[in-house]
């Protein structure tokens, strides 16, 4: 006996138009930030790997994806054994621990796309190619940063580099966490060195740790640069920073001080943001100037974004007609020469003085002492005490009347008048309509 069918319900669903489709997808989409390190906290079998991504200040760009898989390797392995180096031999990774070429290998771990258990049992047995975090410092040849992952006939799944003949691969084991689409963490048996990446060179490194503030002072030109470093204690920061991922200084020469409008009180601000400025200025990784020719991911942290949290404090890095130039928000600034390159260590020369927006807002326009930000963050600053939304503005001028109040509203309609009669603004407006009349 066939089932009797059930009739459907007669849909009372309208397609809505193409403008409301158009205003709903112009919204930005909404990524989960997980705390990687805090997961990992719950496991103290990863304590050595989840120290190592701390140490090395990967864990601080983690904080800054989603959509990622991470292949964690246990204490028991990690500490215990040896893996294969690029220039033969085996690799100790407790000896290798303070090389700056460690947050690479860290950084191959990082695959960017999310992969569930059941994604790696459909693997295919020939293997696929993932890119992972380390292909997007530009330090990777062609799709050296990228690892196959392959699959046995006995379901086991390997990772390893795409280089045949090179012995690194290791197997997954378990899942340790998820967040479904977002994060997924395996524990793996092995490290995997990415093939041309030889962390036995920092042996051939210099044994003394650098100092930047005499590395400035030999230069010359900088010579404002380096007083402030030494006066300001950040000098020892750098030595200290240099361990793990290594350091990327920009520096401003004299003439970029010399050339700051007076309006613009860098030497007057207290000694803690003064600081900020100063590490601002500081990447928490060794770039040479050919991998900042080509870096993938334009937005970089600085040693104030670990500071004050991810998204603030950051740089935005590209290359703009044959040079490197760097965006603040508040000015753009460009590499004019290379002071100083030797791994972990490269110190750089800029046209500009790196002013960022969350310290300044008039930058190079004109700004006034009045225009140093002491608002709270704006997740911080989202609602007032009362709960209800505020906007921060900059603190009214003790000048302003109320006749020059009502003028600039007047001129602010009449700006949004003009924006609804031009472009995007007719789009928007009659979306607004739309969804008015859909909804009446």
């Amino acid at each position: 006996m066939t089932p009797a069918r059930v009739a459907s319900p007669v849909s009372r669903f309208v397609p809505p138009p193409l403008p409301i489709l158009l205003l709903l997808l112009s919204f930005p989409a909404i990524t989960l930030s997980v705390n990687i390190t805090a997961l990992l906290a719950d496991h103290p079998d990863l304590s050595a790997f989840a120290g190592l991504l701390v140490t090395s200040s990967v864990a601080t760009e983690l904080a800054r994806r989603s959509s990622i898989t991470l292949l964690a390797v246990p204490n028991s392995v990690l500490l215990h054994a040896s893996f294969p180096s690029p220039s033969g031999g085996d690799l100790d990774i407790r000896a290798a621990a303070s090389g700056s070429y460690l947050a690479d290998v860290l950084r191959y771990h990082v695959l960017l796309q999310y992969l569930s258990p059941a994604d790696l049992r459909q693997i295919p047995p020939e293997g696929t190619l993932v890119a992972t975090l380390y292909q997007t410092t530009g330090r990777a040849a062609g799709d050296l940063g990228d690892v196959n992952i392959t699959r046995s006939e006995d379901g086991g799944v390997s990772v390893r580099t795409p280089v045949p003949f090179f012995p690194s691969n290791a197997t997954v084991l378990d899942l340790v966490a998820a967040v479904p689409y977002n994060l997924s963490i395996f524990t793996v048996d092995s490290l995997v060195v990415p093939y041309g990446l030889d962390l036995t060179a920092s042996e051939n490194r210099p044994s003394a740790e650098i100092n930047v503030s005499e590395i400035l002072i030999n230069a010359r030109d900088f010579n404002v640069a380096a007083s402030m470093l030494e006066a300001s204690g950040v000098t020892e920061e750098l030595t200290q920073y240099q361990r793990g991922a290594g350091i990327t200084v920009f520096v401003p020469t004299d003439e970029a001080f010399a050339e700051l409008p007076k309006t613009e009180r860098l030497q007057s601000l207290p000694a803690e943001k003064k600081a900020a400025v100063l590490r601002f200025h500081v990447l928490h990784s060794y770039y040479p100037l050919g991998s900042l020719e080509s870096i993938v991911n334009p937005v970089q942290p600085t040693l104030a974004t670990e500071d004050t949290g991810a998204g603030r404090f950051t740089l935005n890095i590209s290359r703009v007609n044959g040079s490197v130039a760097i965006d603040t928000g508040v000015v753009q600034a460009s590499i004019t020469r290379t002071v100083y390159d030797q791994n972990p260590v490269s110190v750089f020369a800029v046209s500009r003085v790196l002013l960022p927006r969350e310290i300044f807002r008039g930058g190079g326009n004109g700004g006034t002492a009045t225009d140093l930000v002491t608002t709270p963050p704006p997740e911080a600053a989202a609602f007032a005490p009362g709960g209800s939304p505020e906007v921060a503005t900059p603190a009214a001028r003790t000048t302003s009347t109320q006749g020059q109040s009502n003028d600039a509203k007047s001129s602010a309609r009449k700006s949004a008048a003009s924006f609804l009669l031009h472009g995007g603004g007719i789009l928007l407006y009659c979306s607004v309509e739309i969804l008015h009349l859909l909804l009446v």
